[in-house]
């Protein structure tokens, strides 16, 4: 079942996660068909059903007109043998219900989404959902599930207004599950489900539980060092730290800045573009990707104004910081400064790269300071005016203290 946190989780190192690609033998795809809700399309889909002995489930999750689309159903197929389930039903009528539609007494069950949870009845290779659009990526997916789990070749079928006037979420939604058909194809319905809810609100007002007790950067820190010690990459106490890589140590460079940097709609207009560029910027591995999209950008939309070269040095500065070890970089008011890891214990400052850190600072070949407030160790430049001139001095601090720690 699509869940977007614990998928986020398993993306991120904090659960494992495997994925099944290989179906039961003799199964075969859910064909999934979107549709408006057109009574010959249901009379079709239940006639059809009904002529290979099969039988039918029709959602409406709507207890005060279920009875009202049952009188429907009968009126567009009459004879039709059917019956309702709902979770206001005493539990012993609900049971004999499903034991009669079990046994073929019904041909169709109307129900609301009551039964999405583990029910199996091979028999039953047709599903019908009603306002498919009020469902979630989720619950469309259990929903469909419950048909298909024989030899036989099932049909979902959705029923909703037309796709213009509904919410783009909802067209999303209706999208994916009718894109994703195939079998094996949860952890993708699970991704899109994921990019269309997001992972959770961590940082709103509504958040619950302890992140409101330690805040956002504590929070992190405690994931960071236990991914480490899931990981079995934790240096014991009072062993020689191996020569890594600092990004071993620093998870991220988080940089603070009251520079403009954004996309502005002057340059593209489309929030849906300019939505895709930022997650393309965020996710570029190297100076060659960022060489390649700072190519695109001006072939597509002209040349680039200053804030969003900004945006690019910050992708450059991130990585670069990461490597020497520094956690968090605020750029403000022609100052910049920069924090390294917090953890005192982190082997870290037993590393070649803090060693040569330390050389860097005290040659003074940018002039700087350290000092440590709080009790966390810091960096601090001045003469800051521009973006440029964070990465610049980033990038002869790296390239200096990379080289004398190799």
């Amino acid at each position: 079942t699509p869940i977007p946190r614990t998928l986020q989780f398993s993306l991120m190192g904090a659960r494992d996660m495997s994925i099944i690609r290989t179906p039961p033998s003799n199964r075969y795809p859910i064909v999934t068909e979107l549709h408006r809700f057109d009574e010959s399309v249901i009379k079709e889909a239940i006639l059809y059903e009904m002529s290979r002995g099969g039988q039918i489930f029709f959602i409406h999750n709507r207890v005060e007109t279920i009875r009202e689309m049952q009188h429907l159903l009968h009126c567009l197929v009459p004879g039709v043998k059917s019956c309702v389930g709902h979770g206001q039903m005493q539990g012993d009528e609900l049971e004999r219900i499903m034991h009669d539609f079990i046994r073929g007494d019904y041909d169709v069950l109307i129900a609301t989404t009551i039964i999405e949870s583990g029910l199996d009845i091979p028999n039953a290779n047709t599903i019908i959902i009603n306002q498919a659009q009020n469902y979630g990526l989720s619950d469309l997916h259990q929903l469909r599930g419950r048909v298909g789990r024989s030899n036989r070749k099932a049909f979902c079928y959705l029923l909703a207004p037309p796709l213009d006037i509904l919410s783009t979420d909802a067209r999303r939604r209706l999208k994916a599950i009718e894109d994703f058909s195939g079998l094996g194809s949860g952890f993708n319905i699970a991704m899109q489900d994921l990019d269309i809810r997001g992972a959770g609100n961590i940082l709103g007002g509504e958040q619950s539980g302890f992140i409101t007790e330690i805040g956002y950067e504590t929070y992190q820190r405690i994931l960071n060092e236990a991914l480490l010690e899931l990981r079995e990459e934790k240096i014991k106490e009072g062993e020689t730290p191996p020569d890594l890589p600092s990004s071993f140590f620093a998870v991220d460079c988080v940089i603070d800045t009251d520079f403009e940097m954004l996309i502005p709609d002057t340059y593209v207009e489309s929030i849906a573009e300019r939505v895709r560029l930022y997650r393309e910027l965020d996710n570029l591995d190297g100076e060659d990707a960022i060489l390649r999209f700072e190519i695109a950008l001006r072939d597509r939309f002209g040349d680039i104004p200053p804030s969003v070269k900004g945006l690019m040095e910050v992708v450059r500065v991130r990585a670069r910081g990461q490597e020497l070890g520094i956690e968090r970089l605020v750029a403000k008011n022609g100052k910049m400064t920069i924090f390294f890891i917090s953890d005192q214990r982190s082997p870290y400052y037993a590393s070649p790269v803090f060693r040569a850190m330390l050389q860097f600072v005290q040659s003074q070949k940018i002039p700087c300071s350290m000092s440590e407030r709080n009790g966390r160790l810091n960096l601090t430049f001045t003469g800051i005016d521009a973006m440029e001139k964070v990465s610049n001095i980033i990038r002869r601090m790296h390239d200096e203290i990379i080289g004398t720690a190799q």
